[in-house]
């Protein structure tokens, strides 16, 4: 029988006020009896309607059913059978928009925690330690891979299990595009990352580091180097600025390079490595995405002793996931919603010593029924703070579109697919994730990398 508790079983997670001084894991995940309880809630439904919001259509009820048997391999098996990443899926995927969305638990309570699940049986075959063995019969064909983030490397393993000789290329010195530099250490370890990397390199999938595509080679360089078709999954690296004075003074930092620099370059080991960043006790980080939270997270753990979130809008339209901005308020960032930054004030050495800030009011709603902020005469006030993140969205580094010949891209530079193949308005040129959306999930740019390795692989048929 079912079991059938109105509520999830809840997740082990660091006390906040320890959590928010250590870059250590914050949940801490299940446990063998916990993740079996939860399994046990599924109903197993006929037409599977949790499927139907998995953008890389993992079998849910399956593995679920596994777990509920305590037969956690076969679980694994079947997640890795549409999953390559099923480790930090589990942990960054939004399930509650889009698998767990559709559970009929969720009717008339909260629905299964299928995230959560998922991330134990991968965890639980971690944990195991073993090795992914290579495909051995090749099929003669080569395919080169631009960038190495979610939607790259999805798409390249999944091109080597199907026999293809892949090499992707990444313009960092390290693997893993935003899952190594853009998600804090906290959230998603990079050991954990490192691990899933193994597995997709184990399945022959060779890796370049260091390599600019558009620059160090171009797209007609790799086709000369004997690539049949290419996947460009350059993410969405550019950032976004407010365009207000004051935003090149020192101590102002996009969110992106703040991420980099504390991941990449390890300024979470704190008093170990030193870094070229500088954190002011006092931090207003701007936007209310889940990188605004990443990043507000970030800086507490730096050790700012107040941290904002400053956002034009009110609680309602906060973008990030609900857990996440759980997580920052209990650990002590203050949100300052409804407040738009006009300027930032520098000191007489060019360092930031305060924004100036105006209140905002939500007008009526537009056509859309968005009801979009505007300023309150008189409300502007100034938040005393040495450091400002700016976190308000990327978009895609415009390298790669200026250095390949007809490759078709929208207004916003990102690149032009066809929604079926994926294929670009180049002859064997593919692409997928943020490079197309624009900043999107890790589980959507799998999604992509996942449709583009089925067509490169019909279009050898």
């Amino acid at each position: 029988m079912p079991n059938m508790s109105m509520t999830k079983v809840p997740m082990r997670e660091q006390e906040p006020d320890v959590r928010n001084k250590n870059f250590e894991e914050v949940a801490l995940g299940y446990t063998e009896e916990m993740a079996v309880e939860e399994a046990s809630r599924c109903l197993n439904c006929k037409h599977k309607p949790c499927m139907t919001g998995c953008p890389v259509n993992v079998p849910i009820p399956g593995f679920i059913e596994a777990v509920v048997a305590k037969d956690f391999d076969k679980a694994y098996e079947i997640i890795t059978s549409e999953n390559a990443l099923p480790a930090i899926c589990g942990r960054v995927c939004p399930q509650e928009k889009q698998c767990e969305s559709k559970c009929v638990r969720g009717i008339k309570g909260e629905p299964v925690s299928i995230g959560r699940i998922e991330r134990f049986v991968a965890d639980y075959h971690m944990a195991k330690g073993e090795s992914v063995k290579p495909v051995t019969e090749k099929n003669g064909h080569k395919v080169a891979v631009v960038g190495s983030g979610p939607a790259g490397i999805t798409c390249a393993g999944e091109l080597a299990k199907r026999g293809y000789e892949v090499t992707i290329f990444e313009a960092l010195h390290k693997a893993g595009g935003v899952l190594s530099y853009g998600i804090p250490e906290f959230r998603l370890p990079k050991a954990l990352v490192a691990k899933e990397l193994e597995n997709i390199t184990g399945l022959g999938v060779t890796i370049e580091t260091n390599v600019v595509v558009g620059k160090s080679v171009t797209v007609d360089d790799l086709f000369d180097r004997g690539f049949e078709a290419i996947f460009l999954g350059t993410g969405a690296g550019l950032p976004s600025f407010l365009r207000i004075p004051g935003e090149n003074l020192l101590g102002v930092y996009s969110a992106n390079e703040f991420l980099t620099r504390v991941n990449l370059m390890k300024a979470y080991k704190k008093g170990e490595v030193p870094t070229p960043i500088k954190i002011g006790k006092r931090v207003a980080v701007v936007g209310a995405g889940n990188v605004a939270m990443d990043a507000a997270r970030t800086a507490k753990r730096l050790g700012a002793e107040e941290v904002y979130i400053v956002y034009r809008r009110g609680e309602e339209e906060v973008p990030a996931r609900a857990e996440e901005v759980h997580h920052a308020k209990e650990e002590g960032i203050i949100f300052r919603l409804l407040n738009n930054p006009v300027k930032i004030l520098g000191d007489e050495n060019g360092y930031v010593c305060g924004m100036e800030v105006v209140k905002q009011e939500l007008g009526e709603p537009d056509a859309s029924g968005r009801r979009s902020p505007k300023p309150i005469e008189g409300s502007n006030y100034v938040l005393d703070v040495e450091t400002v993140v700016i976190a308000i969205g990327q978009s895609p580094n415009p390298l790669i579109r200026q250095t390949t010949e007809g490759l078709e891209c929208g207004k916003r530079g990102t690149i032009t697919v066809d929604e079926e193949t994926e294929q670009t308005t180049r002859e064997h040129v593919y692409a997928g994730g943020d490079a197309v959306t624009g900043a999107a999930t890790v589980i959507l740019a799998m999604g992509a990398g996942k449709k583009a390795a089925q067509s490169i692989d019909e279009s050898f048929k």
